[in-house]
């Protein structure tokens, strides 16, 4: 199957050719460039040499604000109660990504030094995409963000061991707290050993200390 590609905005850090690359997936109504200027922040070495991409995700209607246009990576038809969301749309926009994943491995970086990494909206994407692909990854990020109750189910046994970091402000009143925690707990019912849960006093945001974070388990899964 044909799917239309993805715009994007690229950043590269580092001081040698490319070696690693960070895949990271804005919210709901946001865009590509909304965690471009969080770069410098990471304060990542430039022994890293990574490639940052920032998909911007299609724009479409949104049921659940009265089908209004905006950029979402799938539909959401219920802003109450998360889990209950129907996912139209995301076969679409996860073979886009995965696109991304391909077209990165094309160019010579190895699946095992790719990291997937989204936010709210994205996180779920990040989690869809990255744990359901072939190959294992160097890991996944998933911040503020929910697992609906009718993903499909992750059985793939070469990501069980993936590198999983799950964040969520315990003041969120966007997506609240108890999305991540149970984000967290059915990724361990699912199999995966590898879970890294951090929690944050922010609300749907990010801070400072998350940042801090963030940028030691980029570090650590791309050594």
């Amino acid at each position: 199957m044909t799917t239309e590609r993805l715009d994007k905005v690229t950043a590269i850090h580092g001081n040698a050719a490319q070696s690693a690359t960070i895949i990271w997936l804005h919210g709901l109504g946001a865009d590509g460039h909304d965690f471009e200027s969080l770069v410098p922040f990471l304060q990542l070495p430039n022994t890293l040499n990574c490639k940052f991409i920032f998909p911007h995700a299609p724009i479409r209607p949104v049921t659940a604000n009265n089908g209004m246009q905006m950029r979402a990576w799938f539909d959401l038809d219920n802003l109450q109660e998360f889990e209950k969301n129907t996912l139209e749309g995301l076969e679409e926009t996860q073979q886009q990504l995965l696109d991304i994943i391909e077209e990165e491995i094309a160019a010579g970086i190895l699946a095992k030094r790719i990291a997937l990494v989204g936010f709210s909206q994205g996180g779920t994407m990040a989690l869809l995409t990255g744990l359901s692909y072939p190959q294992k990854l160097a890991g996944i990020m998933g911040l503020s963000t929910f697992l609906p109750a009718s993903h499909p189910k992750l059985t793939l046994q070469q990501s069980k061991d993936t590198p999983i970091f799950i964040a969520h402000g315990n003041t969120d009143y966007v997506l609240p707290f108890h999305y991540g925690k149970d984000t967290y707990q059915q990724l361990l019912t699912e199999g995966f050993t590898n879970i890294a849960w951090h929690e944050y006093p922010m609300s749907h945001d990010v801070c400072q200390a998350e940042i801090k974070d963030i940028s030691a388990w980029l570090q650590n899964v791309l050594k």
